[in-house]
C-alpha cells in the first residue's frame, strides 16, 4: 500500500512551484499526496506579475478539518510543508503537524523554510521568517533550507562546508533528524559546480553536480519533495541524497536544454526517474 504524504504549500496555475513542483514528483515515485494550498496564484511572483489570493488559515483549517473527518490522519505517513503565504498559517500546520504525529508516532514532518534567495532577499511576508526560526524548527524532523535561509535559521556565515555543517549542527540541536542544504556555493570553489549537503546527528554527506546556466523557480520545492520521498523509502541520508542530487540534475539539464523558463518536471519524468547521470554522496563527517 502506497504511503500518504500530506503537503502543505502554495499552488500557481501556470508553471512549477510549491504544490505545483512538489506533488507530481511524489505521485511518480509512487506515494499518496494530499495537496493543501496555501495560495492560488496565475504563476509564480519571479516573474514580476501575477494574479490570485493567499487563502486564510480558516480555509486551510477546514480543508484539514475535512480530511480528520473521513478519519484519514492516523493514515498520514508525512507532512511537508513550504511557501506559507502568511505568517499565521504556520500556527495551522503546527497545529496538525502535532496531532499527526500523536496518531501516528512514525510520521516525519519535512519543514522547507522558503523566504529568501540569492539575487531577491526575503521575498515572503514579515513574520514568516519569525516563524520558521522560532517555532518551526523544534517540531520539524527534516529541514531544507537553502544556503541563505541556513544563515539566517543560525547568523552563522557560510563560507565552507564545514561553516554549513556547523550551522545544520546548530539546527539539530534544536530537534531535527536531519538537515538538508538544498544548494551550497563554497567560497573558492569551482563556480561552475553546485553542492548539496545532508548532515544527521551521525554523520554529514556532500553531493556536487555540474552548475547550469538558468534562472528558474520551483527547483527547491521539487528537492524538498524528492529528498523527502527517497528518505521515507528506505531512511538512509546517503541514499536520499544521491538520488535527490541525480534527480534534480536531470530536470535541470532538461530545462537547461529546452531553454524553458519553468522546470520541466512532466518532460524530463522518464530521465529523473532513471538518471543517466547519477551522483553520489560523499561523507565527510
Amino acid at each position: 500500500m502506497a504511503k500518504n504524504i500530506l503537503s502543505i504549500q502554495s499552488w500557481v496555475t501556470y508553471g512549477h512551484v510549491g504544490n505545483a513542483s512538489a506533488i507530481f514528483p511524489l505521485q511518480r515515485l509512487g506515494f499518496e499526496v494530499w495537496g493543501i494550498h496555501t495560495v492560488q496564484f496565475s504563476n509564480h511572483t519571479g516573474y514580476g506579475t501575477f494574479r490570485g489570493e493567499i487563502f486564510s488559515p480558516s480555509l486551510v483549517q477546514q480543508l484539514l478539518t475535512g480530511v480528520e473527518e473521513l478519519g484519514k490522519l492516523p493514515f498520514c505517513d508525512a507532512i511537508l510543508s513550504g511557501y506559507l503565504g502568511d505568517a499565521s498559517l504556520g500556527e495551522t500546520i503546527l497545529s496538525t503537524v502535532k496531532k499527526i504525529k500523536t496518531l501516528r508516532k512514525t510520521a516525519l514532518y519535512c519543514c522547507d523554510p522558503v523566504m529568501v534567495d540569492v539575487g531577491r532577499g526575503f521575498f515572503v511576508r514579515p513574520g514568516i521568517p519569525d516563524f520558521f526560526k522560532e517555532q518551526a524548527l523544534s517540531v520539524a524532523d527534516i529541514v531544507t533550507p537553502n544556503q541563505f535561509e541556513l544563515e539566517y535559521l543560525t547568523g552563522i556565515n557560510i563560507q565552507t562546508r564545514q561553516d554549513a555543517v556547523i550551522a545544520a549542527q546548530q539546527i539539530l540541536k534544536k530537534g531535527p533528524r536531519c538537515v538538508l542544504v538544498t544548494s551550497l556555493q563554497e567560497q573558492g570553489a569551482n563556480e561552475n559546480t553546485i553542492a548539496m549537503l545532508a548532515v544527521s546527528n551521525s554523520a554529514a554527506y556532500l553531493v556536487q553536480t555540474p552548475r547550469l546556466p538558468i534562472n528558474v523557480n520551483g527547483a527547491g520545492d521539487a528537492t524538498a519533495a524528492l529528498f523527502l520521498g527517497y528518505f521515507l523509502q528506505d531512511e538512509n541520508l546517503e541514499t536520499a541524497l544521491s538520488k535527490t542530487a541525480s534527480a534534480i540534475f536531470a530536470i535541470l539539464e532538461e530545462t537547461h536544454r529546452l531553454q524553458e523558463r519553468e522546470i520541466q518536471i512532466i518532460t524530463s519524468q522518464d530521465r529523473w526517474m532513471n538518471p543517466k547521470t547519477r551522483f553520489q554522496a560523499e561523507q565527510i563527517l
